[in-house]
This record gives C-alpha cells, structure tokens and sequence, in this order.
C-alpha cells in the first residue's frame, strides 16, 4: 500500500473511531431506538448475509418447517441489531452498569480456585452478548482475565476494540500469543477464556464432529492447553432474560481434564453449546460463515 493510500486509511478508521465513540455516549434508550431501526433496514432493505443466515438455519434444523425458520431468522436479526449497538456502547459504558445487566451466579466454585492461587480455563461462544461477558469477567473474578481473540485485520480498530475490551482489567491476548501468555503468567491466578465456536482456519489444529447437523471442523486449544496444565474448564452459560439484561451461569465442564481422553473436552463443550443453542437458537451467530470449509475425504464424513 503507497504511503498516501496508507494515510487515508489511517483518516477514515480515526474518523470511524470517532464516530463510533460519540455514538456510544447515547444512553441505551435511545440506541435501542437505533437498533430497530437497523433490524429493518438489515433484514427488509438490505439483506444482510440472509441467504447465509437461512442456509445455515435450514440445515442446523431439518425438522423445523418454514414458518418455524422464518420465525427464527427474523428473531436473530432483532437481536442482531441490538448486539450492535450494545458492543457500540461499551466504549463508555460504566462498571455500575456492567454489573447490573450482567450477572454472574454459581461462580463461587470458580473463585475457591483462584483463592487457593489456582487457575481455570473458560469456554465459551458467540452466543447471546458475549463482548458484556468478556467486560463482566473482569469485573466478578479477582484474578488475571486473559479473553483470547482474533485480532482484526484493520490495525487501528483492532488497536481500539482491543482498548475497550480491556476496560475493567482484561488482558487480551491475540490468539497466536496464547501459549507465550501461559507461560508467563503460570505463577499467578488466572482465567483464560476461550470462544470455541469460531470455524478455524485450514491450517489451524482442528477436530471434525457433527455440530448441528453438520460436519464441522472444531478448534482444539482449549482441551490442548487443558490436559497439558489440568486446569478445570468451565462453561460460562449465557442466557438473555430480556433486552439489554443477561445472566451468566458458571458450568463446571471438566473439573479433571488431565484423566479424559483425546477429543472428549471438545466433544464435551461442543454438545454443550448445541444444547443451548437448539434451546434458544435465535441469539447465536448464524450470520456467520461457519462452514465454509468441508472436511476431508479422509475424515469419513
């Protein structure tokens, strides 16, 4: 990229950036007023990613008729419109705030860990407001809150997100960095949380299940680092209770990894997710490209 190309993306992402900002200083009552907006103009006027969303739906649940679907489809846009502007808002949403439309319950088996100076790993997925999840952690546990995430590509909202993520005590950690970050954090408490839905890349170590219905390719970090280090894994549970409130719940997913076998952490976080997800399906990520990559032949799938 010339240099004079280079500062113009530098202007526009700054320029976004503020905007994005000022933005967020609106008080949620009256982005909620945005994001209904935005449903309609995302689903009626522009489409967006609905061919994907309605693939996706269709071959996760083969048993739901069309009405069924279509009810779905339209109930994750409405969601989607107002997970925009809830992670919008935490440019400058306060810890008060946090607190009150997150909360966190059965996590006292989490902070005996941490009080005797042990450490826990944390699965998760881009389900419900998972952005006000990283925020909340950091704010319910004592310890080193290390969110691991996928840096995105345009290095001056990377630099920003990363910013905001990091208010209330997080440490971010790029993904490829995650061992380094183990290493250098082994002799204090700490929780490292993982969003193990994401579709890795082909190069990436990965493991082919059934995952609604489909063959997907799942990341194996999580249960790598797990039998490695045998810190417990839990599962924080995300359930929508009405809009702009959330309630966390801490499952004890494997309290001994180091005793299970190859691919049974992911296996055991992968059916846990499909559970929540065909419980309540409509604030789970299914714009996403989730199964853009097919397996190998050699996979039998």
């Amino acid at each position: 990229m010339s240099t004079h190309a280079s500062m113009i993306k530098k202007g526009i992402s700054h320029l976004g950036i503020f905007f994005l900002s000022v933005l967020s200083l609106f008080p949620l009552t009256v982005l909620y007023l945005f994001a209904d907006i935005t449903y309609l103009l995302l689903y009626y006027v522009f489409g967006y990613r609905k061919q994907v969303v309605r693939t996706n739906l269709e071959c996760a649940f083969p048993e739901k008729s069309a009405a069924e679907l279509l009810i779905i489809e339209k109930r994750y846009y409405r969601y989607l419109a107002d997970l925009i502007f809830e992670i919008l808002k935490m440019s400058s949403i306060s810890a008060k705030e946090i607190e009150k439309r997150f909360v966190f319950k059965n996590k006292e088996q989490i902070q005996a860990y941490l009080s005797r100076g042990e450490s826990i790993l944390v699965c998760s997925a881009h389900y419900g407001n998972w952005e006000w999840g990283t925020l909340g952690a950091g704010l319910n546990f004592a310890a080193n809150h290390y969110p691991i995430y996928k840096p995105l590509s345009n290095p001056f909202f990377d630099h920003w997100f990363k910013k905001v993520r990091s208010k209330f005590g997080n440490q971010l950690i790029a993904m490829r960095q995650t061992m380094r970050a183990l290493q250098a954090s082994k002799d204090k408490p700490s929780i490292f949380s993982f969003g193990n839905d994401q579709a890795p890349t082909r190069e990436e170590s990965h493991y082919w299940t059934i995952f609604m219905n489909q063959p997907s390719a799942i990341q194996l970090g999580i249960e790598k680092i797990a039998r490695k280090t045998n810190r417990p894994i839990f599962y924080f549970r995300i359930s929508v209770l009405k809009r702009g409130y959330y309630e966390v719940d801490c499952v004890p997913l494997c309290l001994n990894p180091a005793e299970t076998t190859d691919y049974e952490i992911t296996e055991l976080h992968t059916r846990f997710l499909e559970e929540i997800i065909k419980a309540e399906p409509a604030y789970w990520l299914w714009s996403h490209k989730r199964w853009k990559h097919r397996p190998p032949a050699a996979t039998g799938f």
